[in-house]
């Protein structure tokens, strides 16, 4: 067994264990797809399947310690039916040293297509072990979160990138709207990892230090996200309702130069932002060789951005840039980091701007939202067989529920294509052109291994023409 890894025989949902014994009799082949139904959002970033191969899937991955541990517990489970697959798995043993004979086929990560597309097909190498394809897929399907946080994070972005082309006079600042605070509110290190990791494929900008190590880890980056030193309530708070002067002017000194964000709604947001902060330490503000963020952290949001920026630009100044937007000092700037998500987003960046506020004056902060309010419906997200070879005949398959004719799945085996910019799905025997979903993954065997960089390149290629 793995070090840190759990028997991967158990990497299944319950239901899985008898099925081996469920296919016709004489079945060679089972053939799956995986892909996003529809759902929030009308294309998905693909991402994170890398992860989940490299951790989970590649090398050996099953030993006869394992198929013990696994016999064992799953006789119990099941009270004493015995129902699970020893031959099969010191089969996979015995034939295949413990690597999975599978092939995994995937379009390339970083990539944006419109939902109901293939994603990934996964097959079995091996005849004689049909029922491997599916068995694999509770693991598999656990792509939807990277997924998902990916393709939530991707439209935050293009609906900042609207704003800052309409208001900013250039998209520099992109990559740093939006900031991860989502660590303390995922349900794990390990979430927060994946979760994080996946918003850094459109941003730079994170205090989920778990993605950094996912990122240098699984996907070659080196530094995937940056931050900046900021304050808290308990280093505001700890200085007494009569001493945020001295809070921030001992943090002033303290961290003398670059970016430093301070909260500041810890008793009355804008006595601080005004006479604190605008007044009482404006000077040293101003002479200090960085910018100062000020921190709203609670009201209305949309309502506190705009009076937020309007103090600041009536004690600090500001400049009308080409776009005729106004822009903060460079001494000042705001973060909003309360009750920030897609829908948010847009209220406020619509409010300054009606207001003549440029974009570029205010990065924002997710949590919840960015990591943790979805699940594997926002995007529909599915795996289906839908291919089989019984007796040596191929068989193509699908589900037709009449009670729901939504989770119609495809048939065949299928093929990505792309014409003209344009993604669609057919069946392998219905074009002669090029897939574009590449071999990833092969009897144990990592194919291709993606970098951070290269997914940025996709996703942001992609982003520009949203």
């Amino acid at each position: 067994m793995k070090p840190g890894l759990e028997n991967f025989l158990l990497l299944a949902d319950s239901y899985k264990i008898s099925h081996h014994l469920q296919y016709p009799p004489g079945t060679t082949k089972v053939y799956s797809y995986f892909e996003s139904r529809g759902g929030k959002f009308e294309k998905t970033v693909f991402f994170g399947l890398q992860y989940i191969l490299k951790k989970w899937l590649v090398g050996v991955v099953v030993t006869k310690e394992m198929i013990d541990e696994a016999e064992q517990l799953l006789n119990m489970h099941f009270r004493g039916s015995n129902i699970f697959n020893r031959e099969g798995w010191e089969y996979i043993v015995r034939e295949h040293n413990g690597k999975l004979p599978l092939r995994i086929r995937a379009v390339p990560e970083g990539t944006v297509l419109p939902t109901k597309n293939v994603l990934f097909t996964v097959e079995n190498t091996d005849p004689k072990v049909p029922w491997l394809t599916n068995y694999v897929e509770t693991v598999l399907v656990q792509c939807w979160y990277p997924m998902t946080v990916a393709t939530n994070s991707y439209y935050q972005k293009c609906r900042i990138a609207e704003y800052m082309t309409e208001t900013a006079e250039n998209m520099d600042k992109l990559p740093v709207m939006l900031h991860d605070f989502g660590y303390r509110g995922s349900t794990s290190v390990e979430s927060a990892s994946i979760g994080g990791l996946a918003h850094l494929v459109n941003f730079e900008g994170t205090d989920t230090l778990a993605a950094l190590v996912a990122a240098r880890d699984f996907y070659s980056e080196e530094m995937a996200g940056f931050s900046i030193p900021a304050t808290e309530h308990s280093t505001m708070t700890s200085w007494g309702r009569e001493g945020e002067e001295n809070a921030v002017r001992h943090i002033l000194e303290q961290i003398p130069e670059g970016y430093l964000a301070v909260v500041s709604d810890s008793y009355n947001l804008f006595n601080m932002v005004e006479h604190v902060l605008g007044e009482k330490l404006k000077d040293k503000i101003e002479s200090r060789k960085g910018c100062l963020v000020v921190r709203p952290d609670s009201g209305n949001p949309a309502e506190m951005v705009l009076k937020t920026l309007n103090i600041l630009g009536e004690k600090f100044g500001y400049r009308e840039n080409s776009q005729g937007y106004k822009v903060l000092s460079e001494s000042v700037s705001v973060i909003q980091g309360d009750g920030i998500c897609y829908e948010s987003i847009g209220d406020i960046l619509s409010r300054m701007k009606e207001n003549g506020w440029s974009a570029e004056n205010l990065c924002f902060g997710s949590g919840g939202a960015l990591l943790q309010k979805l699940d594997r419906d926002t995007q529909k997200c599915a795996y289906k067989c839908s291919y089989v070879e019984v007796d040596g005949k191929g068989l193509d398959v699908f589900k037709e529920p009449i009670t729901d004719p939504g989770k119609k799945s495809k048939r065949g085996r299928l093929v990505l294509l792309k014409k003209d910019g344009e993604y669609s799905t057919v069946r392998e025997e219905e074009t002669s052109q090029e897939d574009e979903m590449f071999v990833v993954f092969e009897n144990g065997q990592l194919v291709r291994d993606w970098s951070l960089k290269e997914v940025r390149v996709r996703s942001w290629k992609n982003l520009r023409k949203s």
